[in-house]
């Protein structure tokens, strides 16, 4: 059981008292849970290396919320709540009750209420009435803080055995007793009755974990007895009853009509309960540790904005890990009312914002802003809370900026996307597009210009490019370039058969476009640009990607661009004109003079087709891709960059600089103050030696996330612990939010058309563990049943 131990000041809460009106109205009602491994202060508090700190932020005349809290630590905590408001500023001695006084005998809490200056038991401030004093001790204390800073004073308020306060304290244990409860008395029951209705619960677990792995809806359209389809679960349910002998006697007509564990309400708190113990496997594995934050929104089907919250961490192996904690409806995406939803959930699991070392959002305004966007509100709960704008984005916005700048590559994405749009509103012209790729792909296999195989020559569909899907553009100009003979079989025969004269107009304009060389260059250019850049947009989505790792990948692209811009313009030369002759399109005489459709034919240019195709598009497009990979991802300051990358493993350490590392560290002052920064010194000198040198289990390493792991297979990270924080701290900051985007994939599979009208909590049930399968496995059925049974009070107690 967890023991909570807290300091107070007492001038610090006398210094309350003149603004407590103002404070009052903007209390919040939050628990904050903090881990400290250093001395530290947080407003009028200190805590000591070790302990941990709760902190209840309300109004102290809240008498359901100080029941809630206690509802929620249990009995016999020793806790002192504090009621502070750490945004003001104060100053003064520090007061510390003796921690002597929370041993077996003082197993209480004990309340200070800023407005009254009087100090109480929170037993007898929930069960006794306050107007009635007891010859022992008062309730309150009438003369304030001083009277109770002594021993003696507790001893005189809890009396004898059977006074005000013991008799309080046993009502308030009883309470959290439900084996003790006065319907329990009379519900006793048999260990038969238990033995079925634990057979009930648990088969009603075992379809719920199966219903939610899979992401399957739960109800039907007519659960009646008399109904054919009764929907998943009980479907699924009176199969496994008639497969398992276990279970047959004791489910569904076998079991009581009052108690068959499979109402909607039943089912709706079993997905609760799996939720709540995937979250809290999810906490156990962050172990109360630095953790960043993976943040962004999206509408639903029934258009209700959700924001996913997905944390980052590095777990006790030192592997880097991104899960969902949960998706939250927000009705203003504001970042004020962004930043109130985060720091809410961060208190429900007794987290603290201070905690955050790593944010990663989209190029939002409300997320990026620099005066009052979530990341700024963020870096003023957690300095150390260094921000990344999404890689994965930035590099599908570097595209955007060219097709801007480019009036080719604009016309190809129009082009392209009206076509796209032209084939796929009608079902049947998608059903002649396949039939026309099948036939061609016969005809290539029989004269042997294609080879058979597993997974060789798969159906391709039209992908419609979109701003802001990652790799979409890529993928749109791949399959219109392997489908293009099948494109043009459809768009002849709509220009030759359409019953509408606009779309017959459509179809033969689009098909004059598609016959020309200029499209045809443009695709094999823009496919050979974008295959570059789709390789790094696919290994910037993987979760254990470092930050270090991503800037050399970029720093790779670019060198594969400039490579692609002077020396590969013959062979694209050469694709492009096989393309023409395959496809009967007019290859140009590069040494003609060119003419531009916006010019009158008399009006000729002073350059050559050859120069405009080479200067004016292919460089040019090069030049502006370049250019936007090294303006957009400049994402942290330099000397947080070079201290990450001095880490970096590759080449046996080589770009190891103590003096790099050691201006990162004091970017992360709250982590390193001057205390240890000569300890964090001494260590790296040791520890680069160790490792670079005489340690051969080091050599060989590919990033930080393996020198994270190999750390702690070898036990270093506690021979080394300062420099173990360094590579977590680099690990934490988050390279893209491809976990988050992945939720909302997610999250259209389980609220779909169908399932429009799911409640929010359910939703959120469903979809964390869905999501996390493999935290989601490893809780076995006992623990579900146990959140279940306490969630509630419930007709038998196992």
């Amino acid at each position: 059981m967890k023991k909570y131990f807290t300091k107070v000041s007492k001038s610090s809460l006398a210094s309350h008292s003149h603004s407590q009106s103002n404070q009052e109205k903007n209390a919040n009602h939050s628990e904050v849970s903090l881990h400290s491994s250093q001395e530290f202060d947080l407003g009028s508090l200190k805590f000591d290396p070790g302990e941990r700190i709760s902190i209840l932020n309300y109004h102290p005349n809240h008498r359901d919320v100080i029941r809630r809290a206690y509802l929620l630590n249990g009995p016999c905590q020793p806790c002192l709540a504090v009621h502070e408001y750490p945004q003001t500023n104060i100053s003064g001695s520090i007061r510390r009750f003796n921690r002597e006084w929370f041993d077996d005998v003082y197993h209480d809490w004990l309340e200070y209420s800023v407005s009254k200056d009087v100090v109480y038991y929170l037993y007898c401030y929930l069960f006794k009435d306050h107007n009635i004093h007891q010859g022992g001790g008062e309730v309150f204390s009438s003369v304030g803080f001083k009277s109770w800073n002594k021993k003696s004073s507790l001893d005189k308020h809890i009396g004898l055995p059977n006074s005000i306060h013991n008799q309080s304290k046993k009502k308030c244990q009883d309470l959290l007793r439900q084996r003790q409860s006065i319907q329990f008395a009379f519900e006793k029951q048999s260990n038969q009755l238990k033995y079925g209705y634990w057979i009930r619960l648990s088969a009603s677990v075992d379809v719920v974990r199966l219903l939610i792995t899979q992401g399957f809806a739960f109800r039907g359209h007519d659960e009646s007895k008399l109904s054919l389809s009764r929907g998943n679960f009980l479907e699924i349910l009176s199969w496994y009853a008639k497969k398992c002998d276990k279970i047959c006697d004791y489910v569904l007509e076998c079991a009581p009509q009052n108690d068959q564990m499979i109402s909607p309400m039943i089912q709706k708190d079993i997905v609760s309960a799996c939720k709540i113990e995937a979250v809290k496997a999810i906490l156990e594995e962050l172990n109360g540790d630095y953790f960043a934050l993976l943040v962004d929104e999206s509408f639903d089907v029934s258009r209700k904005e959700q924001t996913a919250i997905v944390f980052r961490y590095i777990d006790k192996k030192g592997f880097v890990m991104e899960r969902l904690i949960d998706i939250v409806h927000v009705q203003d995406t504001s970042a004020s009312s962004l930043k109130e939803a985060i720091v809410n959930l961060l208190a429900q699991h007794s987290l603290s914002p201070s905690s955050v070392r790593g944010q990663c959002y989209d190029g939002a305004s409300n997320m990026q802003g620099e005066i009052n966007g979530l990341k700024m509100l963020i870096r003023q709960e957690s300095r150390s809370a260094h921000s990344i704008h999404c890689f994965a984005h930035q590099l599908q916005l570097t595209l955007v900026g060219v097709s801007k700048k480019c009036v080719e590559v604009g016309k190809l994405v129009v082009l392209v996307s009206n076509i796209l749009n032209v084939l796929g509103s009608s079902f049947k012209r998608m059903d002649e597009l396949r039939d026309s790729q099948k036939e061609i792909i016969k005809e290539a296999l029989d004269m042997g210009e294609l080879t058979t195989g597993r997974g060789l020559n798969q159906q391709l569909g039209l992908s419609r490019a979109c701003d802001t899907r990652w790799g979409s553009h890529y993928k749109s100009f791949n399959n219109f370039i392997i489908m293009f003979d099948s494109i043009l079989d459809v768009l002849e025969s709509l220009a030759l058969d359409a019953r509408n004269l606009d779309e017959r107009a459509k179809a033969m304009g689009h098909l004059e476009a598609c016959r020309t060389y200029e499209v045809a260059f443009m695709l094999h250019l823009m496919r050979n640009v974008l295959a570059i850049t789709n390789e790094l947009n696919k290994c910037l989505q993987k979760k254990e990607q470092d930050i270090a790792n991503a800037m050399l990948l970029v720093e790779v692209a670019k060198r594969r661009l400039q490579v692609l811009r002077d020396d590969e313009w013959d062979s694209l030369i050469a694709k492009v004109s096989t393309f023409c002759i395959k496809h009967d399109v007019l290859i140009l005489n590069f040494e003609e003079p060119y003419v531009s459709s916006l010019r009158s034919r008399r009006k000729l240019a002073n350059y050559t087709i050859l120069h405009h195709y080479r200067v004016e598009v292919f460089c040019n497009i090069i030049d502006w891709q370049l250019q936007e990979l090294n303006d957009r991802f400049d994402e942290v300051t330099t000397d947080l960059l070079h201290g990450i990358a001095c880490l970096n493993p590759i080449n046996s350490f080589s770009s190891f600089d103590i003096k790099k590392v050691m201006r990162m560290a004091k970017l992360y002052s709250d982590d390193f103050d001057e205390s240890n920064m000569s300890a964090l010194e001494n260590q790296l000198a040791s520890y680069v030696i160790d490792v670079r040198d005489i340690d051969e289990r080091f050599s060989g390493l590919n990033g930080l996330c393996d020198l994270s792991k190999r750390l702690v297979q070898t036990k270093k990270h506690s021979t080394y612990p300062l420099v173990f924080r360094l590579v977590k701290l680099a690990l934490l900051l988050p390279v893209a939010t491809a976990s988050v985007e992945r939720a909302f994939s997610a999250m259209k599979f389980i609220k779909n058309d169908l399932r429009s009208q799911m409640s929010d909590d359910f939703f959120s049930g469903c979809l964390v563990p869905y999501l996390e399968k493999d935290v989601f496995d490893s809780i076995s059925n006992d623990a579900i049943i146990k959140t279940f049974q306490d969630m509630k009070p419930r007709r038998i107690q196992l």
